[in-house]
């Protein structure tokens, strides 16, 4: 009998190196016997010293399908005590057979493919279930979670979490190990008791009510939820102690909606626009300005930080719209001061155009957002924002009287035009309008962030600044 001891219970590597001696050597499976370090052996093991592992040979080679390397490198994640012997096994038969895994009845497929399965579902719950309190106060906050996987994923889904919390130090605790985020790597640790855990944090409320406020009677399915969700999740989920209040209440508000008798639909009213319409080309810059600083034309007011109106020479040749201020923007006040501004400034320097010698606004002047955490997440603005908006942009085109207008992104070129614009079909070239600056659109900024592909991100940014070209080329012959 040959005694494999594996680093730990998710060793592929290690599981992997011993696997292709062992079957080089002709090995059987039925004369191997796999632990891992740590686990206490049995009493009449302990008696026997175990056989030495053999050693691969001088020369020899095998080939096994890709795709069952994908799969045992996910199915030793299982909790299944015998998870080693029975990829070892699969290993073996795939060696004479290499179409084995085509075979979707064979029962070492079948086991294989369920177990893949099994940890896959299981690291798509802790991605959706896992749930943060805070730990301090900034700036040495932390953010602390805990849950009870029921397979080893925690090492293979904590990189979800660095991703989409990268700005955030936070620590997932679990009983077998934990993972731990410090803003630059990912460092893994014993696991520990539910008893380290925090109980709440000062957000809580505001969560649970949230979370309340978005729940929709009308579309609740109990079943279908508690498949997706289930019972055994909620000990862990903050929000697990209002789903039983409001499914009870849901089914009675449903019920109070069949018995009640139908009332007639309210006659829609005209929203009153607290400004002056466009037109007024006596308005001056700074007297707009003060005028949107209290503007309630929409609703995005009432959570963004300010109104954050454009800048620039009062008469620039060149007028740059933008879609709605950022994160940095609504913090700052001012338009295109972040990441997307500094990418801006460097195309707008290659096309040979001064930056200072813009005038820079958005069509929509508050920051609509939705909050994750510490992070404001952008949210594309809603047509009666747009158009709620629109009068603001009017009147400063009346005061600045550019000799072009460069419409960035789609909710730009819709304000300035009037229309829906499709950016690819109508870029590279000057459109003309009655009245009014000949109009170039091209593509925002942070589009361009966006791009996770690097050559495509180059492909684009030069695109970007071809398109800024055609707008220095007209301003240098309207000058001329």
């Amino acid at each position: 009998m040959h005694s494999i001891r594996l680093g730990s219970n998710t060793d592929f590597n290690g599981w992997r190196k011993a696997a292709r001696e062992l079957v080089l050597a002709e090995v059987a499976p039925a004369d191997i016997s796999w632990t891992v370090a740590g686990d206490e052996p049995e009493l009449f093991d302990a008696l026997a010293p175990p056989a030495p592992s053999p050693s691969a040979p001088s020369s020899g080679t095998f080939n096994v399908p890709a795709r069952f390397v994908e799969l045992a490198a996910t199915a030793i994640l299982h909790r299944e005590p015998q998870r080693f012997a029975w990829l070892y096994q699969a290993l073996w038969r795939l060696r004479a057979n290499p179409e084995l895994l085509q075979v979707a009845t064979d029962p070492d497929v079948a086991r294989l493919q369920a177990m893949v399965k099994a940890v896959r579902r299981d690291e798509h719950k802790m991605h959706a279930f896992v749930r943060f309190r805070e730990i301090g106060r900034e700036p040495k906050s932390r953010y602390v979670a805990w849950f009870e996987p029921e397979h080893h994923i925690v090492e293979a889904a904590a990189p979800f979490f660095a991703r989409r919390f990268a700005d955030m130090a936070w620590s997932i605790l679990t009983p077998d190990v934990c993972a731990h985020w410090d803003g630059h790597a990912i460092a893994i640790t014993p696991g520990v008791a539910k008893a380290m855990a925090p109980s709440e944090d000062r957000l809580e409320e505001t969560w649970l009510t949230y979370y309340a406020s978005i729940f929709n009677p009308a579309r609740l399915k109990t079943k279908a939820m508690q498949a997706e969700m289930p019972k055994k999740y909620w000990r862990n989920l903050p929000e697990a102690a209002l789903i039983k209040p409001l499914i009870e209440h849901a089914e009675r508000a449903a019920h109070a909606m069949i018995a009640a008798e139908a009332t007639a639909p309210k006659k829609p009213q005209r929203q009153e626009q607290p400004m002056t319409r466009a037109g007024h080309e006596g308005d001056r810059l700074e007297t707009l300005r003060e005028q949107a600083r209290d503007c309630r034309a929409c609703d995005l007011w009432k959570d963004a930080t300010q109104t954050v109106f454009g800048e620039g020479p009062p008469h620039a040749s060149v007028m740059l719209v933008g879609e709605q201020p950022g994160d940095k923007e609504d913090l700052a006040g001012h338009p295109f001061v972040g990441p997307a501004g500094q990418m801006l400034d460097r195309a707008l320097a290659e096309a040979g155009i001064d930056r200072a010698e813009t005038y820079v606004t958005n069509a929509v002047k508050h920051f609509k957002f939705v909050p994750r955490g510490k992070i404001r997440l952008h949210q594309k603005p809603a047509m009666p924002e747009i158009k709620a908006c629109r009068p603001w942009y009017e009147r400063e085109l009346a005061a600045v009287r550019p000799q072009l207008v460069v419409a960035m992104g789609a909710t730009a070129a819709q304000s300035v035009l009037g229309r829906i614009t499709p950016i690819n079909k109508n870029r590279g070239h000057l459109i003309d309008r009655d009245g009014g600056p000949q109009v170039l659109v091209t593509v925002h900024p942070s589009y361009l962030l966006r791009l996770p592909d690097d050559d495509a991100k180059a492909r684009e940014y030069a695109r970007f600044v071809d398109d800024l070209k055609i707008a220095a080329a007209h301003l240098k012959a309207g000058a001329a």
